[in-house]
């Protein structure tokens, strides 16, 4: 069954953040908190961890639209091909906020994520809990909204409790950061020679574009 711990965006606790640390470093999936909905999460190096998250949600990797998940942008140029200046300047004025760029991935992202994708999507969320998990892991963690889909009472992307009531079998730690939102990020398609809107969220891309 999986942990269940408390942690809250504001200053979190460094002793629960190591807890949250060593188990994605033993290949174990979580559950945690972010500035839109939960998000289910795996370090990115461990290939198992993220077929273990494909079954949950039931998807194929190889057309799956995972996110990886940063605590700045410092690690771009690990995970992308190169980036324009004005791409650029628009990730800066929009992150940490609640938006997604589809970026051109390089030949190293594939590899990870044993996928035939050609894009990655690069999450900064505004939060302190993952920008913790991710400073001290060192390197961005693999993620995927917890939202299944219309059918799924959306009590269970949003409360905590019922998290982990529901996934207490299937992942290894549910972290509660209380109530997430019920609404997931934007999602910016940057690959063309147009920012393109693929999914309209939480953050407000047209004052962003401005």
């Amino acid at each position: 069954m999986a942990e269940f711990i408390r942690l809250y965006a504001e200053n979190p606790d460094p002793r629960r953040v190591e807890q949250v640390i060593a188990v994605l470093r033993d290949g174990g999936v979580i559950i945690y908190p972010t500035d839109t909905v939960y998000g289910l999460g795996c370090d990115i190096n461990q290939s198992r961890a993220v077929e273990r998250i494909c079954r949950i949600k039931g998807i194929n990797p190889k057309k799956h639209n995972f996110s990886i998940v940063c605590s700045d942008l410092s690690h771009l140029a690990q995970y992308t091909r190169v980036i324009s200046k004005p791409i650029f300047k628009l990730m800066k004025k929009a992150l940490p906020g609640p938006f997604t760029f589809i970026l051109e991935a390089n030949s190293q992202v594939p590899k990870l994520l044993h996928s035939q994708k050609k894009t990655v999507g690069i999450r900064v969320p505004d939060h302190g809990v993952p920008q913790s998990i991710v400073d001290l892991l060192g390197h961005p963690i693999l993620s995927t909204s917890l939202l299944q889909g219309a059918e799924d009472p959306i009590e269970y992307s949003t409360d905590p409790e019922l998290i982990f009531e529901k996934y207490q079998h299937e992942v290894d730690l549910v972290i509660d950061g209380g109530y997430g939102k019920a609404t997931p990020s934007t999602v910016l398609d940057c690959t063309g020679e147009e920012v393109v809107c693929l999914r309209e969220g939480l953050g407000n891309w047209e004052d962003l574009i401005q």
